[in-house]
């Protein structure tokens, strides 16, 4: 789901101000947990949900300003008043992992952005939060670079994910490439396949691209972290293209001479 995959694409690293990462550190934790709550281990889904509703209720509580009852909150709250974070990208990072407790499949495009909408784009703006950002237009980028970093890690997990009973290629996509579900579970590689995955690495990209200046409007450490951030996505959908598409062999990653060629362009490009 979302906040693992961006250990692909690393937020909160040693380029952030040591004032910050604290602070996002909690925030990870949290959004790290909380995931796992919904994804992982052996639990029911009602276990899940009340677990889930557990951390609702400690947000609740933070919101009228008591303490919260489960230990990992506790930080969080330290940095949601040294900061003044707001409580709603939170309550979203929630709203989207008690989807994820009963949701396996979405029908469209529209239907899975709406998911990247509170699974991803929350954290980017948390970010923008805790730097004091909070201009129409950088939250508008941002959305657009969280969105497209979590449907590239949908694109390369595809088949990761169909081993975990999820698919996360739109449904209207597979029908109109002609593609059903038994083909990602054989692995098959074909021209359909390929067509796929072009369509969607094209149209992430658009989408990645079109948030990509912020990383040069932010200042400072920030704004270097985001452009790496945005080039590592945009390496992945280069190697997916390249391989036409092909997660079933090596899932597409980053490697030492990507990390180094994207640290170089990053910090050039100011």
């Amino acid at each position: 789901m979302s906040v693992g995959h961006y250990e692909n694409f690393p937020v909160g690293s040693l380029l952030l101000p040591r004032k910050m990462r604290r602070a996002v550190h909690a925030i990870y934790h949290f959004a790290r947990y909380a995931d796992d709550v919904a994804d992982e281990g052996d639990a029911g889904p009602a276990e899940r949900l009340a677990e889930l509703d557990r951390l609702e209720a400690d947000l609740d509580r933070i919101a009228a300003g008591e303490p919260p009852r489960i230990e990992l909150m506790a930080p969080l709250a330290a940095a949601i008043a040294a900061h003044a974070l707001p409580l709603q990208p939170f309550r979203d990072l929630l709203s989207a992992f008690r989807q994820d407790v009963a949701k396996t499949r979405y029908q469209s495009f529209a239907e899975l952005v709406d998911y990247c909408r509170r699974s991803a784009n929350p954290v980017g703006r948390l970010m923008l939060a805790l730097y004091g950002e909070s201009d129409a237009r950088s939250l508008a980028q941002s959305d657009g670079i969280c969105t497209a970093l979590q449907l590239i890690n949908f694109w390369q997990d595809a088949a990761v994910d169909w081993g975990k009973g999820r698919v996360y290629l739109p449904q209207e996509d597979l029908a109109r490439f002609g593609i059903d579900e038994a083909q990602i579970a054989a692995g098959r590689l074909d021209a359909k396949w390929r067509a796929l995955m072009l369509y969607q690495t094209e149209r992430t990209r658009k989408m990645l691209q079109a948030g990509a200046p912020l990383g040069r409007t932010l200042r400072g450490r920030l704004g270097l972290e985001l452009r790496l951030i945005v080039m590592g996505g945009d390496r992945i959908l280069h190697k997916l293209h390249a391989s036409g598409g092909d997660v079933f062999g090596q899932r597409p990653k980053l490697g030492v001479g990507d990390w180094i060629y994207m640290m170089w362009r990053a910090c050039r490009a100011k």
